[in-house]
């Protein structure tokens, strides 16, 4: 069994979570810079063994995609070309920046620290993957 590997897609930089090799928790692994994702997936998908890989997908309250969706579907397309083998799947991404935010705060984090988007992108790809996760054991995905 592989890893599922999430990603919080941004212009700048992006969030990656991963679960361990039994897909029962989701971490935060860092984030990349935009530019850097095809270097860091292809080092991360030499190491490790990777089943699915979720990407967030924005969406407005009315359930249209939202205007950062346009940046993301291009490299959907050439993930899918790169990766033929491994599954793409999408998870709505709603709330996830807030979600995170609140996390941070509960966690006791210092209000620099909260600043800091890097952390934020990170744990808001851990919570996208974590809503997959739960999509898929109750049998929804």
């Amino acid at each position: 069994m592989g890893r599922i590997l999430a990603i919080d897609y941004g212009r700048k930089r992006c969030g990656i979570a991963v679960t361990d090799p039994l897909q029962l928790i989701a971490n935060p692994l860092g984030t990349v810079e935009t530019h850097r994702l095809w270097d860091f997936l292809a080092d991360y998908m030499g190491k490790e063994e990777v089943e699915c890989v979720v990407v967030g997908e924005p969406r407005q309250m009315d359930y249209t995609p939202s205007e950062s969706e346009k940046y993301i579907r291009p490299f959907l397309g050439r993930f899918r070309k790169a990766y033929p083998a491994i599954r793409l799947e999408r998870e709505d991404e709603r709330f996830t920046s807030k979600m995170a935010f609140a996390a941070m705060l509960e966690g006791g984090l210092k209000k620099k620290q909260r600043k800091d988007k890097a952390l934020v992108d990170a744990t808001s790809a851990a919570l996208i993957l974590q809503s997959y996760m739960q999509r898929q054991e109750s049998g929804r995905v």
